[in-house]
């Protein structure tokens, strides 16, 4: 299985129990929003 930047960035968050995230909503950062949601 092949996983996006996104979903490894997401997955390295929850390895290290980050809790809160902060981040400004546009183009370039939407796949790292998505891969939350989902």
């Amino acid at each position: 299985m092949r996983l996006s930047g996104s979903k490894i960035v997401i997955k390295c968050l929850k390895k290290e129990e980050v809790k809160v995230i902060f981040g400004v909503p546009g183009g370039a950062v939407m796949p790292l929003y998505d891969a939350l949601y989902s």
